[in-house]
């Protein structure tokens, strides 16, 4: 009955972001420049939030838009109605929804839609990950050297030690490509794919992640924050790779060479 709801509520809220993709609609801005949301962001949450209600009415919800909505409940459902807005206003089709679930404090199912590529990502805590229902795994790629990465940059610059661009320089400079996709969820998806050998970031919120992570993991990567840490997608550091490159890549973030 979850899971039903869960694909219920991602497919309903994807198909309000394909109804509206090539229709005028409201733009406006939050903290931080060019950090957007639409009123496609708006109506995708009001959905989801419309099924999970129905469905589970004392389930307590965290979604990007609205916040908390706060219940005595052991189950939460973290929401981003469209990860990758800025992308989607753009009409730049690497953009999704994304839903975890979390159970009495550990997450423990999820699913990300991209239906512009009719990607639908999805996991289940020690059931393993799939795209379009057939299994996925991570890559054997073994040094960061040979790596394809990927790694996202947040609206207000993080004055840091090893800050972002730092960090992004050094990879770059030694010829590692490094890619800029506009939307965490979908670069979890695409480590947990074998697309991708790692993705970090140094400032995500719960709903950028908490269906993505799983994904990676239940893929058999590794996901730590950024000090090699049990990974708390309350926390904003991340580090998401197919585990063999992980200590690697770990140990540029914290400054040292690639």
């Amino acid at each position: 009955m979850l899971k039903q709801v869960l694909y219920e509520a991602t497919n309903a809220a994807a198909a309000i972001m394909k109804e509206y993709a090539n229709k005028n609609f409201t733009i406006s801005n939050k903290e931080g420049i060019n950090n957007l949301v639409t009123e496609v962001d708006h109506k995708s949450e009001e959905v989801i939030f419309k099924i999970i209600k129905e469905n589970f009415p004392d389930h307590y919800i965290l979604s990007e838009e609205s916040g908390a909505l706060i219940q005595d409940s052991k189950y939460k459902w973290i929401i981003d109605p469209i990860d990758g807005t800025v992308n989607y206003a753009n009409r730049i089709p690497i953009c999704c929804v994304s839903i975890g679930i979390e159970i009495s404090g550990k997450i423990q199912m999820g699913a990300v839609f991209n239906p512009f590529l009719n990607e639908f990502f999805s996991a289940e805590k020690d059931k393993g990950a799939t795209l379009n229902d057939a299994s996925i795994h991570v890559s054997n790629t073994q040094s960061v050297k040979q790596s394809c990465l990927v790694t996202g940059f947040p609206y207000t610059y993080l004055d840091m030690e090893n800050g972002p661009l730092e960090v992004f320089s050094k990879l770059i400079r030694k010829g590692v490509p490094v890619r800029r996709l506009g939307s965490a969820a979908m670069d979890l998806c695409w480590v947990a794919a074998g697309r991708f050998d790692g993705f970090y970031e140094h400032k995500l919120n719960a709903w950028d992640s908490a269906a993505g992570y799983l994904i990676v993991e239940e893929a058999g990567g590794k996901v730590t924050d950024l000090k090699g840490n049990y990974y708390n997608p309350y926390q904003p550091g991340i580090i998401a790779t197919n585990g063999i490159i992980h200590q690697q890549l770990l140990d540029v973030v914290k400054g040292g060479d690639v």
